[in-house]
């Protein structure tokens, strides 16, 4: 099985292109991917955008944080699939939030089960972004690539996750992502 677990970094911010609504006006700078099959990353510019999509189309399962809402419908500015509908995706954000009855950050989710923070923000890859600093946004989305793949295999293998909550309490959450 190809498990292709995948996050993007954006242009511009929501405020940039008038609301969240607009999110397929966000443009991608850059998208990664990290593929079980292969076990490499691969990481797309936006010249690569079509690319990435095919890659996302052979995967078995997709695995994302937030990918359903956010990721695919900025990619869905550069293609007419329906990406949400098309692609058999694991979004680990609507598991989360499933549990624990309220959105949280991959951070919050990382930090708690692993001990192990992201390494920036998304403002943070836009303003490298318009800096030039190309290299910098693509390790960030790598990283966040990397977090992903570690939660939801923690989460497989455990059958739970741990967030911290605002009181510093690691606080327990049940998950059902047995690999087979």
């Amino acid at each position: 099985m190809d498990i292709v677990y995948f996050d993007l970094e954006t242009q511009r911010t929501a405020n940039d292109v008038g609301g969240w609504n607009k999110k397929h006006e966000m443009g991608m700078s850059v998208g990664v991917t990290y593929s079980t099959a292969d076990a490499a990353y691969e990481i797309f510019s936006e010249q690569r955008v079509e690319d990435l999509v095919a890659r996302l189309r052979r995967a078995d399962l997709v695995v994302g944080y937030n990918v359903i809402n956010f990721d695919y419908h900025v990619l869905m500015g550069y293609t007419t699939l329906d990406l949400p509908y098309l692609l058999s995706t694991l979004d680990l954000l609507v598991d989360v939030e499933k549990a624990v009855g309220r959105r949280l950050k991959l951070e919050s989710v990382a930090q708690g089960t692993l001990g192990v923070g992201k390494v920036a923000e998304g403002l943070d890859a836009i303003r490298w972004w318009r800096e030039g600093k190309i290299r910098e946004v693509a390790e960030y989305c790598c990283f966040d690539v990397k977090v992903t793949r570690l939660v939801h295999e923690y989460g497989a293998n455990h059958g739970e996750l741990f967030y911290d909550d605002h009181f510093g309490n690691r606080v327990p959450m049940t998950v059902d992502w047995k690999l087979s």
